[in-house]
């Protein structure tokens, strides 16, 4: 049973507070805690066995936290059943299960069916077309290729127009033109106004359009990386990066100063802020603008876990 948990980020569309679950003994996720906005897109990384398949049941009520609360909308998923996963559409565990001997079309239907669509055959057909589904759309599910039956699961996902989507591995499965359809899928939901999270192992391709990406390992939250920046950004290497640090963050023109590991980070404009060290006496060895790379940052981070 969850523990009762305040209430939490305001105007979040998902959001985890204080999450956490044991088999037995044995803690699987502890204490993770994140909120994602209407129209952010969130990804969720790790290693293999950090916990991304539990949260991800956790946050679609289909597992029962041991500890902590999720919500949807402001609505607790665990206490307020249907209302509060109605603006949801997720596949968890990829592929998603269909009924082999029906169509694609069927198996649509019948998610359709019980969603209460009211404009079933068109919007069937207008995500049929979206994923590129249309020309295996009447033939049955057995005969579709793994790649088809990821798409068809988006399409499942996406069908009644969520709010809220959750996905586990989407692209797994797909070829590069299959994995390059579903990431524009995800970002034009996410311009709509879609709150989107993924788990995804593809963090170079995600990096495009993805707000925050949230790193697992042994069942916490190590770190929150925000990828969205309101304009260009710069990386600059000095004798002594936090004092460095915390003395742009008093100079005017410069914000959004952060330490990546050695490398001091900030946005506004790189002559006054080198202007400033060098008459401060700080020894800059570079600046230069800011290509993260979000796999190598991956991997270091999880490198020890």
């Amino acid at each position: 049973m969850s523990e009762a948990v305040a209430a939490g980020t305001p105007g979040a569309a998902l959001e985890a507070e204080r999450l956490g679950k044991k088999y037995g003994r044995r803690p699987v996720l502890e204490n993770i805690t994140f909120a994602v906005q209407p129209g952010e897109v969130y990804a969720l990384a790790g290693p293999n066995g950090s916990g991304k398949t539990t949260l991800i049941r956790l946050l679609t009520g289909l597992a029962f936290p041991t500890s902590g609360v999720v919500r949807m909308l402001g609505q607790d998923v665990y206490n307020g059943g249907y209302v509060a996963r109605r603006a949801l559409g997720a596949v968890v565990e990829a592929p998603a299960a269909f009924y082999p001997h029906l169509t694609g079309r069927q198996n649509l239907e019948m998610i359709a069916f019980l969603t209460g669509l009211t404009n079933m055959e068109t919007r069937i057909r207008e995500v049929l077309a979206r994923l590129e589904l249309l020309s295996v759309a009447d033939q049955p599910v057995r005969t579709y290729s793994l790649g088809q039956r990821q798409r068809l699961g988006l399409a499942s996902a996406i069908l009644h127009e969520p709010q809220i989507l959750i996905l586990d591995e989407p692209t797994s499965g797909l070829d590069p033109q299959g994995i390059n359809k579903v990431h524009e899928i995800l970002a034009e939901l996410a311009w709509k106004g879609v709150a989107v999270l993924l788990s995804t192992h593809h963090l170079r391709e995600v990096s495009a359009y993805v707000d925050k990406v949230g790193i697992l390992g042994g069942g916490r939250l190590l770190e929150e990386v925000k990828l969205a920046t309101k304009g260009e950004t710069y990386r600059l290497r000095v004798d002594d990066p936090a004092r460095a640090a915390a003395f742009l963050k008093t100079v005017p023109g410069v914000q959004n100063v952060s330490l990546r590991g050695v490398n001091v980070i900030f946005e506004g404009s790189p002559n006054v802020a080198l202007a400033a060290l060098v008459r401060e006496h700080y020894q800059v060895q570079f600046l230069e603008p800011d290509y993260f790379d979000l796999y190598d940052y991956y991997r270091e981070r999880v490198k020890n876990v």
